[in-house]
């Protein structure tokens, strides 16, 4: 147990408050993966309806990461993250209360819109509440407690999905509120901020955030690829649908351990390079492997490489911004997120189609390994101006 607490030692509350209340949040977070089902089941969509709402939906969340940032910079961390937990809330009550298919419709475009409201603050609270020597450990217990507790998500999704399925919704915008209502009494009253400073900052100005943003929305594509395309890969290779679970687990579990890495003394650069040369490695495995355990290898390794990325790009985008707006900085880079979601499943899909299972990953892996050769290049490029 102390080697698994030893890397998050001497972290601040604020930190330990949020994760907890985000993994409460993520816990209950297995309702989407049945929104589709909901609006053909229950309100009898068609199927071509059903994937344009789930496609608004992905689309709304885009510009609900950037209202995000922008209130977390004007309205405070703390209101904003309630503000959105509470809109999906509500948003998610009202597709379990709907009578009609349009109701239900309206209702997921607002949840998409209400979505990714609190994730720049969040990610902002955490940059706020640490030393930068201490990022990295902060977003990586961040980011373990959601692997868990969205490994957590689908044993309750599978547990509960004979029931009505609305109830699924539910029970989602309970975990909600009571997030919500963790995050208004036990995170820090927010600062007053300068109301210039806070609409003066030129996000879309700053070069090195968009340069970090076409690097990442290229890391997030290749992990979104990893996400969709795994589950497919099994079945290409004939073997049990099951093993995807088996899978998250196991890199879930990973991603702990491997928080030790995110203490050792190596600047971004030289993290990101080994990071990519990691899930290189994982892909490449991934490519020709034709058994469980060979899967469970691979994701070993591009886990360690994962976790070393993620929280990496985080902390850069983090230290580039000045401190009026550091939220909307992480706002615009997650933007990489949206559009990995919407393009990954036409390359996973093309991919497999055309060059089967090792032209697909053996491609991601040849996409890793020339990020990891651009380090050099890209520390010169985001150096302090």
């Amino acid at each position: 147990m102390a080697t698994l607490i030893a890397p998050w030692r001497g972290l601040p509350r604020t930190v330990w408050v949020l994760v907890v209340a985000r993994a409460v949040n993520r816990i209950g977070a297995f309702s989407l993966s049945f929104l589709a089902i909901v609006l053909t089941v229950e309100f009898g969509a068609s199927l071509s309806r059903t994937g344009l709402v789930v496609a608004l939906f992905g689309l709304a969340t885009i510009p609900s990461r950037l209202l995000g940032g922008v209130l977390a910079d004007r309205l405070g961390r703390r209101r904003t993250i309630v503000l959105g937990l509470a809109g999906c809330a509500g948003a998610q009550l009202w597709i379990a209360a709907s009578a009609t298919l349009w109701s239900a419709m309206a209702a997921a475009i607002v949840l998409g819109l209400a979505f990714e409201i609190y994730e720049p603050p969040s990610q902002a609270t955490v940059a706020d509440a640490t030393a930068p020597a201490d990022r990295p450990a902060a977003y990586g217990l961040l980011g373990s407690a959601m692997a868990v507790a969205g490994v957590l998500a689908g044993l309750l999704a599978a547990a509960v999905s004979h029931w009505d399925l609305r109830w699924l919704f539910v029970a989602d915008a309970i975990t909600c509120l009571a997030c919500a209502v963790l995050v208004a009494f036990a995170l820090p009253v927010d600062v007053r901020r300068d109301r210039a400073q806070a609409g003066g900052v030129a996000v879309w100005r700053d070069r090195r955030l968009l340069l970090l943003l076409a690097s990442g929305t290229v890391f997030a594509t290749i992990y979104m690829q990893l996400v969709v395309g795994v589950p497919l890969t099994l079945i290409e290779q004939k073997l049990s649908a099951s093993g995807t679970g088996i899978i998250l687990a196991v890199s879930a579990v990973v991603m702990i351990v491997a928080q030790r890495l995110l203490r050792v003394q190596l600047d971004d650069f030289r993290a990101m390079n080994i990071g990519y040369l990691l899930l290189a490695t994982g892909l490449m495995i991934c490519a020709f492997a034709t058994t469980l355990p060979i899967f469970l290898l691979a994701a070993a390794f591009w886990s360690v490489g994962e976790t070393l990325l993620l929280t990496r790009y985080l902390t850069q985008t983090a230290g580039l911004a000045p401190d009026g707006g550091r939220a909307r900085y992480l706002a615009v880079f997650g933007l990489c997120w949206g559009v990995a979601t919407t393009v990954a499943p036409l390359i996973v899909t093309y991919l497999l189609a055309t060059a089967g299972p090792k032209g697909l990953w053996l491609t991601n892996a040849a996409a890793a390994v020339a990020l990891a050769a651009a380090q050099p290049w890209l520390r010169r490029r985001l150096a302090p101006a």
